[in-house]
């Protein structure tokens, strides 16, 4: 493996602490060895062009350094590649991090980790989500929270993650469960009134929520929550029990495995690592081992 490695970064990941945390990060890769050259895109696309072209160009890993947003734009340039993949976490949510166990909010301990992991190649291959060709690593969200997320990304303010506890209360004044048709592996057929459906290919988003606690990176299936028709009342005593895992014993909470679920509901976005994936219906796919990532 060469020594050359690349950092992407996104400046804006947690209010500026992807910046930030770039410098350690690579200060910690450099006095490892290694050459690092750090770039960032004027734009998603842009970054996502330069990560696509260090990757072709034989760059020895690609180090992504922000948050979930800046995990997921990574690894469509590394998915289905030999390239290994490194994170430090320095966004607000975190949860591909913290599934693969790396460290969070610690830049120079990350920095240290990825080059002791390169340096042994001590690389795990962990499965990603796909949906017509766009990878993600934690939850495919539709419903209720994907709802929250649409409002959330139209408000101006307030800034920052209470914006998005705005946009729940918003959402349980107005929501109502939906209609869904769920397919999963090509053979069994659910219609269910749903508040919302969540694919797990990692455990938990939202900085936490542990919406699909049983689900694994490493064993080629997706864990799938569905969270049935409920009221709002049921819906406020379940949501709490989502950061410790507990929820899946609820009545109106169903969980279900396979390598490939479609959804199909009327009106319902779906959301893959936070980032809009465009309208259901989607087709998931669990893909094994897509992915080689650099791990304590």
């Amino acid at each position: 493996m060469t020594s050359e490695i690349t950092l992407i970064v996104n400046p804006t990941a947690g209010r500026g602490r992807g910046a930030r945390a770039a410098l350690p990060a690579a200060s910690a890769l450099r006095a490892a060895g290694f050459s690092v050259e750090t770039v960032q895109g004027e734009d998603v696309s842009d970054a996502l062009a330069r990560a696509r072209d260090a990757v072709a160009g034989g760059t020895g890993a690609l180090v992504a350094v922000g948050g979930d947003g800046m995990a997921n734009l990574a690894l469509q340039a590394v998915a289905g590649t030999r390239t290994p993949f490194g994170l430090v976490a320095a966004g607000t949510g975190n949860d591909f991090a913290r599934a693969l166990g790396l460290p969070v909010g610690d830049p120079a301990a990350a920095g240290r980790m990825i080059a002791e992991a390169l340096r042994g190649e001590r690389l795990r291959e962990v499965d990603l989500g796909r949906v017509n060709g766009t990878w993600f690593g934690t939850v495919l969200a539709s419903g209720f929270d994907s709802r929250v997320n649409d409002r959330g990304n139209r408000m101006r303010l307030p800034v920052g993650r209470f914006k998005y506890d705005v946009a729940m209360v918003a959402e349980l004044a107005a929501f109502k469960p939906v209609p869904y048709r769920i397919t999963l592996d090509d053979g069994e057929i659910r219609d269910i009134e749903a508040t919302l459906v969540a694919v797990g290919n990692g455990s938990s988003y939202g900085g936490g929520m542990r919406i699909c606690p049983g689900a694994s990176l490493g064993d080629g299936l997706f864990d799938i929550t569905v969270v049935g028709d409920c009221s709002r009342a049921t819906l406020l005593k379940i949501f709490p029990r989502v950061y410790r895992g507990t929820h899946v014993g609820h009545p109106v909470v169903s969980v279900h495995r396979a390598a490939r679920v479609e959804l199909l509901a009327e009106g319902v976005t779906g959301y893959a690592d936070g980032e809009p994936l465009g309208p259901l219906p989607l087709t998931a796919e669990c893909i094994r081992a897509a992915v080689r990532v650099a791990l304590p």
